[in-house]
């Protein structure tokens, strides 16, 4: 059992004497250590000095040098919420009372003491000090996991392309993405990247689940992705291998969808492959929409072996091939309607003459202004890849 240490603060030996005496089962048991001061000044040096792990303090009001009241004052000033004062004194009236409390003091005792009365009121004080402990103890706890979160954060946004425009120096093609997390973390990504000079590679991926357990999965899949990619240019074959060395890395309930393309940016075309995820939509440069055909394929890291298809697309001067998670189609608002893909489709269509920053940010804010009040329930992430050259 612990041992608590209290400390009698008061300038009669008389006082010190009975504490002893009444309290000597406890302290022969190791439930109670009485450490002893005269005034408020030595009482603050012993605290000061460290050592001795005070939680109570028992305090007279009338001492020579620096009286208990005074001594209120300073132990505010420490700001230590789990150090309890009582008030031990023959002045029982109601302003010394009132003076008191408002300077921090848990109780009040009058003297002369009921020691039955005086046993009830440490035995309250030190289990509401036990009580703003484990609060504290919860409180640091709490901070040390947002803080690990507000690292995690800052990793996660880090390892993801976030400079734009991507590639100032090319003009056949531009690229605009962004994440939105619907906690600190979160286990969608999207990336980009030259597999060689004429060949920009990009995907954008959603992994099951929320939080820290999501991103580092997230990290792990598209750190495979890339690595294979750069030896393996075929988009179904390189999701093939990703499924493959993923199995082992997930869990009962973790897998990610992926849609992952291959733009040749001198003809434009587009091969790609997709693996469970939302398919993507073309914005022409003529205003229509249309949703990218289905690939043969399924989610990553469940299922092996999965056979996976790539098709292709051709890319025209204007046109824009728009990738989003499901945090967009399925954000709901207030009463549980969702965006959907109508209504995606709807501002893809009146936006399409948007460039493709201007088009991810326009359609976050339309998805957020849907959410209104409601709390968002996934993350919110986008790629948008434009094509210029004739």
């Amino acid at each position: 059992m612990r041992t608590h240490n209290i400390m009698v603060v008061d300038d009669e030996p008389d006082l010190q004497m009975l504490i002893l005496q009444k309290f000597r089962k406890k302290i022969r048991n190791n439930d109670y250590k009485f450490f002893f001061a005269e005034n408020g000044l030595e009482a603050l040096n012993m605290l000061n000095g460290g050592g001795h792990n005070i939680s109570l303090i028992l305090s007279d009001i009338n001492m020579p040098t620096m009286d208990g009241l005074t001594l209120l004052l300073k132990l505010q000033e420490k700001n230590d919420h789990a150090l309890k004062t009582v008030i031990v004194s023959a002045y029982g009236d109601m302003e010394n009372i009132r003076t008191a409390m408002n300077r921090g003091a848990f109780d009040f005792v009058t003297k002369p003491i009921d020691f039955g009365d005086l046993e009830t009121t440490i035995e309250k004080g030190l289990k509401e000090i036990s009580y703003v402990k484990e609060s504290m103890s919860q409180k640091k706890q709490l901070d040390d996991v947002q803080q690990d979160l507000d690292t995690a954060a800052r990793i996660q946004q880090n390892i993801l392309p976030k400079n734009f425009p991507a590639f100032p120096d090319r003009s056949e093609f531009s690229v605009y993405a962004e994440m939105h997390t619907a906690k600190e973390v979160g286990g969608d990504f999207y990336d980009f990247f030259f597999i060689d000079d004429t060949h920009l590679a990009f995907v954008i991926g959603d992994v099951s689940g929320k939080g820290i357990p999501a991103s580092i999965y997230m990290a792990v899949s598209r750190t495979m992705l890339k690595g294979i990619a750069s030896q393996v240019h075929d988009p179904a074959q390189c999701l093939s291998a990703v499924n493959t060395m993923l199995i082992p890395e997930s869990d009962i309930s973790t897998f990610v969808t992926v849609f992952y393309g291959v733009l040749d940016t001198v003809t434009g075309i587009v091969d790609y492959c997709n693996g469970g995820h939302n398919l993507p939509y073309i914005v022409r440069n003529d205003g229509s929409v249309q949703q990218v055909e289905n690939t043969n394929g399924l989610l990553l890291g469940k299922i092996e072996p999965i056979t996976y298809e790539s098709k292709k697309i051709q890319m025209q001067q204007g046109d824009k091939i728009v990738l989003y998670t499901d945090g967009v189609p399925e954000a709901m608002n207030e009463i549980e309607d969702m965006y959907d893909e109508e209504r995606l489709e709807e501002y893809l269509a009146k936006h399409a003459a948007d460039s493709d920053g201007k088009l991810l940010r326009g359609i976050i804010v339309d998805v957020l202004k849907f959410i209104n009040r409601a709390q968002q329930s996934d993350d919110i992430t986008l790629l948008v890849l434009e094509y210029y050259r004739e």
